[in-house]
């Protein structure tokens, strides 16, 4: 299905619009209220709990965010949704709650996290609660092509993207062979994962693989994470859109 006019219609909040000075902590419901305050669309990320439960959290680890460690998936969602974010009020959300919050106010990109593992879990624990939400604007996206291919069937009614850069030296792809990572930086998964938009790499623009995506295919183009004015002139040059951070568009 094509991606909504609504993606490059806004700016887009990175992991909603927080601001750690301002207690108020990224993917927190305190992050979208600000964004919808703000008249922005909001990004979030979503993670398994150990009961397969989608709650909105960026970090595999609960260490950088919270006063707890260990892993997120090794925890209950009743117990995650307890735990507390650094310097704010706010909890962890399940996505049931950070939707119910929202409440159609304004556009949501979530993002699906995945350690490259085949595991769909999480994709469709996402699928499920989504639709119950039919109708209202909201795109799937993944660095991970087998999720984004598997979102075409278990999300139907909405569109789903593709994350992606050139280089894949973050920890988290450790586990990638050099031919993986060279797939995903050139998009040669591309007849498998069908992606209805594009998010790339501010930094890595212009690329080959996302220009022609742009250009040959009409794919919007989205370009992350904008933090700087050198970033934002890049986006406004080579992208549809930036997903933001740390400043007022």
């Amino acid at each position: 299905m094509a991606a909504q006019a609504w993606l490059t219609a806004r700016p887009i909040a990175h992991r909603g619009l927080h601001d750690v000075a301002g207690g108020i902590i990224e993917n927190s419901l305190s992050a979208a209220a600000g964004a919808i305050a703000g008249n922005f669309a909001i990004e979030c990320d979503v993670q398994l709990s150990a009961d397969e439960e989608a709650l909105v959290f960026h970090d595999f680890v609960l260490d950088r965010l919270t006063a707890e460690s260990g892993r997120v998936d090794a925890r209950k969602a009743a117990e995650l949704a307890q735990i507390g974010l650094k310097g704010a009020s706010d909890r962890i959300p399940t996505l049931t709650a950070f939707l119910d919050a929202i409440g159609g106010q304004t556009p949501l990109v979530i993002e699906i996290k995945s350690r490259f593992d085949g595991d769909l879990r999480l994709a469709k624990r996402t699928a499920e609660i989504l639709a119950g939400h039919k109708g209202q604007p909201i795109v799937l996206k993944s660095f991970d092509p087998v999720i984004v291919a598997a979102l075409r069937e278990l999300a139907p009614g909405f569109a789903r993207g593709i994350v992606a850069m050139n280089e894949y030296d973050y920890g988290d792809y450790v586990r990638l062979s050099p031919g993986q990572k060279h797939a995903l930086a050139n998009l040669l998964h591309f007849e498998e994962s069908r992606p209805d938009f594009v998010s790339w790499k501010v930094a890595d623009l212009p690329s080959a693989a996302p220009f022609l995506c742009r250009k040959a295919l009409g794919l919007p183009l989205m370009s992350w994470t904008v933090r700087t004015p050198e970033d934002r002139a890049r986006a406004a040059e080579h992208a549809d859109q930036m997903v933001f951070e740390g400043f007022l568009p």
